[in-house]
Protein backbone atom coordinates (compact mmCIF):
# COMPACT_ATOMS: atom_id res chain seq x y z
CA UNK A 1 0.00 0.00 0.00
CA UNK A 2 1.62 3.26 -0.84
CA UNK A 3 0.76 5.92 2.12
CA UNK A 4 -0.20 9.08 1.04
CA UNK A 5 0.31 12.00 3.06
CA UNK A 6 -1.94 14.91 3.28
CA UNK A 7 -0.80 17.92 5.35
CA UNK A 8 -3.30 21.26 5.56
CA UNK A 9 -1.26 23.54 4.94
CA UNK A 10 0.48 25.54 7.49
CA UNK A 11 0.59 28.63 8.91
CA UNK A 12 3.87 30.25 9.29
CA UNK A 13 5.03 30.99 12.73
CA UNK A 14 7.94 33.47 12.86
CA UNK A 15 8.89 32.52 16.34
CA UNK A 16 8.92 35.95 17.52
CA UNK A 17 6.55 37.27 19.67
CA UNK A 18 2.77 37.34 19.24
CA UNK A 19 1.93 40.57 17.56
CA UNK A 20 1.04 43.87 19.23
CA UNK A 21 -1.53 44.93 16.96
CA UNK A 22 -4.67 46.89 18.45
CA UNK A 23 -2.31 47.43 21.85
CA UNK A 24 -1.84 51.29 23.09
CA UNK A 25 1.60 52.80 22.26
CA UNK A 26 1.84 50.16 19.27
CA UNK A 27 1.77 53.02 16.53
CA UNK A 28 4.22 53.86 14.44
CA UNK A 29 6.39 55.17 17.65
CA UNK A 30 6.75 52.32 18.94
CA UNK A 31 5.42 53.11 22.26
CA UNK A 32 8.19 55.44 22.86
CA UNK A 33 5.69 58.56 23.31
CA UNK A 34 3.97 59.57 26.16
CA UNK A 35 0.97 57.62 28.40
CA UNK A 36 -2.39 58.09 27.32
CA UNK A 37 -4.36 60.08 30.15
CA UNK A 38 -0.76 61.61 31.45
CA UNK A 39 -0.62 65.13 30.81
CA UNK A 40 2.73 67.15 29.79
CA UNK A 41 3.18 69.83 32.44
CA UNK A 42 4.28 72.87 30.73
CA UNK A 43 5.48 76.18 32.23
CA UNK A 44 4.55 79.35 30.56
CA UNK A 45 7.66 81.64 30.57
CA UNK A 46 7.29 84.30 33.29
CA UNK A 47 8.52 88.19 32.02
CA UNK A 48 9.61 91.12 34.10
CA UNK A 49 6.69 92.94 35.13
CA UNK A 50 8.39 96.15 35.38
CA UNK A 51 10.30 95.60 31.85
CA UNK A 52 6.79 95.18 30.35
CA UNK A 53 5.47 98.34 31.75
CA UNK A 54 8.47 99.80 30.83
CA UNK A 55 9.96 101.28 34.55
CA UNK A 56 12.80 103.04 35.06
CA UNK A 57 12.58 103.78 38.25
CA UNK A 58 10.95 101.63 41.10
CA UNK A 59 10.08 103.99 44.05
CA UNK A 60 10.34 102.73 47.72
CA UNK A 61 7.20 105.28 48.55
CA UNK A 62 4.88 103.56 46.47
CA UNK A 63 3.99 100.73 48.97
CA UNK A 64 1.34 98.87 47.66
CA UNK A 65 3.18 98.05 44.24
CA UNK A 66 6.13 96.66 46.43
CA UNK A 67 3.67 94.55 48.45
CA UNK A 68 3.14 91.68 46.36
CA UNK A 69 7.13 91.30 46.21
CA UNK A 70 7.28 90.26 49.93
CA UNK A 71 5.74 87.63 51.47
CA UNK A 72 3.71 87.08 54.56
CA UNK A 73 6.08 86.68 56.59
CA UNK A 74 8.23 89.62 54.93
CA UNK A 75 10.60 87.92 53.22
CA UNK A 76 11.48 89.61 49.26
CA UNK A 77 10.50 87.13 46.80
CA UNK A 78 13.44 85.23 44.81
CA UNK A 79 13.32 85.98 40.94
CA UNK A 80 12.16 82.45 39.92
CA UNK A 81 9.06 82.99 41.93
CA UNK A 82 8.42 86.71 40.64
CA UNK A 83 9.86 86.59 37.06
CA UNK A 84 11.87 89.65 37.51
CA UNK A 85 14.91 90.25 35.91
CA UNK A 86 17.70 90.40 37.77
CA UNK A 87 18.41 94.45 37.14
CA UNK A 88 14.44 94.98 38.81
CA UNK A 89 14.92 92.42 41.06
CA UNK A 90 18.00 94.42 42.43
CA UNK A 91 16.38 97.96 42.49
CA UNK A 92 13.59 96.22 44.24
CA UNK A 93 15.42 94.61 46.74
CA UNK A 94 16.71 98.40 47.43
CA UNK A 95 13.15 99.90 47.32
CA UNK A 96 11.87 97.57 49.84
CA UNK A 97 14.73 97.94 52.30
CA UNK A 98 14.29 101.67 52.06
CA UNK A 99 10.51 100.71 52.31
CA UNK A 100 11.15 99.10 55.53
CA UNK A 101 13.22 101.57 57.18
CA UNK A 102 10.60 104.67 56.92
CA UNK A 103 7.50 101.65 58.09
CA UNK A 104 6.01 101.22 54.91
CA UNK A 105 6.70 97.62 54.99
CA UNK A 106 7.14 95.45 57.83
CA UNK A 107 10.54 93.81 58.69
CA UNK A 108 8.45 90.90 59.57
CA UNK A 109 5.31 89.76 61.13
CA UNK A 110 4.46 88.43 64.50
CA UNK A 111 3.59 84.74 65.01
Amino acid sequence: MSEQHTSAPRQSHSGGPPSREGRPGSGPGGGSGPRRGKRQYFRKKKVCRFCVERVDFIDYKKAEMLQPFVQDRGKIMPRRMTGTCSRHQRWLGVAIKRARNIALLPFSTEL
